[in-house]
């Protein structure tokens, strides 16, 4: 599995926009994310965002907070988490991305977080409730176990503080497209683009467009406006989470093979 930096850099080179995917660990089961995580592998994921169930969410809408909840009622914890990661990430090609808030990481101690993380497969790592001006030491810990801190853009970030962010960011730059939480939305905001614009004024890094992509067209729109990745998070917990795990791997599958389509 190549680091964070590495897949955008040869994806790059082959002028190609990246599909990532997010899931939430734990809904239905460990079991079927294990499966999920393989089967987005193999059918056009670049990259994965894989959620860490937390009771106190900040910026996930409806729909993910409805899978947080299932796999907290279920007994999933982080332990349970890295012990299925560790099985799983030698089997992928795609680098797994750790999406949590900071709250487990301050429990845990940044540290050994960070250690027990690099040793289950984790190859980055988005914490969107960590400030710009704290991310630093986070950021300092993470890089000496290999991981890639990515940090965020939101519609709201000033010219100033979109160049700090862009300066500090490893692997991309998660360009938040809407002003809220994360959910499925009938058209990605205008704003995106200009804010890939601004963002293309201070650095050369890749940057990564998501909250609120649904469908492929809307995957396509995003790219042609330049993004480097297209990140669907409601739109696939949502499959995943219809009918039997059976059904909603299978229709995960088959979604992440249509996103990709209209990306290439």
């Amino acid at each position: 599995m190549n680091s964070v930096q590495q897949c955008f850099a040869s994806l790059r080179n082959r002028a190609e926009c990246a599909l990532i995917p997010f899931i939430t660990a734990g809904d239905p089961d460990l079991e079927t994310t294990a499966q999920a995580l393989q089967l987005l592998d193999r059918h056009g994921a670049d990259l994965i965002e894989l959620g860490v169930p937390y009771s106190d969410p900040l910026a996930d809408g409806p729909v993910i907070q409805a899978a947080a909840t299932r796999a907290l009622q279920r007994g999933t914890r982080l332990d349970d988490v890295l012990e299925m990661l560790a099985q799983v990430t030698p089997h992928l090609k795609a680098p797994i991305i750790l999406f949590t808030y900071y709250n487990p990481i301050l429990h845990r101690g940044l540290e050994t977080f960070c250690q027990q993380i690099a040793q289950a497969g984790v190859k980055g790592l988005v914490v969107p409730d960590l400030p710009l001006e704290e991310s630093a030491e986070v950021i300092q810990v993470a890089t000496g176990y290999g991981i890639e801190v990515v940090l965020l853009v939101a519609p709201t970030t000033p010219k100033d503080r979109i160049s700090a962010i862009a300066e500090q960011s490893q692997g991309f730059i998660y360009l938040v497209s809407v002003t809220g939480v994360t959910g499925m939305r009938t058209e990605i905001q205008s704003r995106a683009k200009d804010l890939l614009t601004q963002i293309r004024d201070f650095t050369d890094k890749p940057i990564g467009v998501g909250f609120g992509i649904s469908d492929p067209e809307q995957a396509t729109q995003v790219k042609n406006w330049g993004a480097d990745a297209v990140i669907v998070g409601s739109a696939f917990v949502k499959r995943l989470a219809d009918g039997t795990p059976a059904q909603g791997l299978e229709a995960i599958a088959d979604f992440c093979s249509r996103l990709k389509s209209a990306i290439r």
